[in-house]
């Protein structure tokens, strides 16, 4: 060997996937593929069909392709100007109702995730307890009625502010923050709002986003607490005015005079499960990341 000679190391081969292996990969991977089939065919045809033509849909003809391409139902809802006030109404409404939700929720939960609190097992019976029981449709109406809530938001927003299986759900993670994280942070002169804002929830992006996303799905999609209470039309959302438009295209069947009704009659379920998913749809890439980010990832070092 001379003086500069090169030592090139040993090549190492990687691990060999074995033969079970292999078929595990090939049997998973045609296992998921049909899971998003079955998942995403329903709202290809609830898409198609809120482009096609009556006939066609009463005959049973359309699957994911559109046929007959016909736009009546979506001129219908458009060219109404209480389409979109109840449009703006629907994402007020979500967007305060979900704000004050998280708020609430956060600390709630953060609150009971404390084994040292006193009471603790009163609250947490609480919660449960409302879970699985309520005060009745008539005494809740009664109960919004006399706070002077009827026709405004918070007759939407307040009664809901609480999911308790968020609550528990964000209460288990709470708790499983590492305890020495808040210690360190009271040593270092940290109240205990301190340690919340600064400490817990930068490392609880991932479940204030499923939070946000859950609320925001629940809020959007409700309609039986303002068709409850409200009886103003430019204050409902869109999803009351949605129902109330299919039920008044099915009525109109009969009614030779409205033929663009009769022609849009069987598109409108589908084009009101179209615009009201939308949203939420657009929103989900932007909180899905945090779904599968490592959360305590470096964040307490051994």
């Amino acid at each position: 060997m001379t003086l500069g000679t090169k030592i090139d190391a040993p090549k190492t081969r990687g691990p060999v996937d074995s033969r079970g292996y292999r078929i595990f990969r090939v049997v998973n991977t045609v296992v998921l593929l049909g899971v998003v089939v079955v998942t995403l065919y329903p709202f290809l045809n609830i898409v198609a069909r809120s482009l096609s033509e009556e006939a066609y849909i009463i005959a049973g003809e359309v699957t994911i392709v559109p046929r007959g391409f016909d736009l009546t139902a979506y001129k219908l809802l458009m060219s109404d100007a209480m389409f979109w006030t109840n449009y703006r109404n629907t994402v007020v409404y979500t967007v305060v109702a979900t704000l004050i939700s998280i708020v609430l929720t956060t600390c709630y939960a953060y609150v009971l995730s404390k084994p040292q609190l006193k009471g603790r097992g009163v609250l947490v019976g609480i919660a449960l307890f409302t879970m699985f029981f309520s005060g009745g449709l008539i005494p809740n109406y009664v109960l919004v009625t006399s706070l002077g809530m009827k026709n405004t938001i918070w007759a939407v927003v307040i009664p809901n502010a609480i999911s308790v299986f968020n609550l528990l759900v964000m209460k288990a993670f709470f708790e499983s923050l590492p305890s020495e994280l808040e210690e360190a942070a009271a040593v270092d002169g940290l109240n205990t709002y301190g340690i919340l804002l600064r400490i817990v929830l930068p490392l609880s992006k991932a479940i204030i986003a499923t939070m946000v996303l859950f609320y925001a799905v629940s809020f959007w999609n409700s309609w039986f607490a303002a068709f409850l209470y409200m009886d103003r039309q430019d204050l409902l959302p869109v999803t009351v005015y949605l129902r109330n438009l299919i039920a008044g295209a099915t009525s109109a069947e009969s009614a030779a005079a409205d033929a663009d009704k009769v022609q849009a009659a069987a598109t409108l379920q589908a084009v009101t499960i179209v615009l009201t998913t939308l949203p939420i749809l657009a929103v989900y890439p932007f909180v899905q990341r945090y779904f599968v980010r490592g959360v305590m990832l470096g964040a307490v070092k051994g």
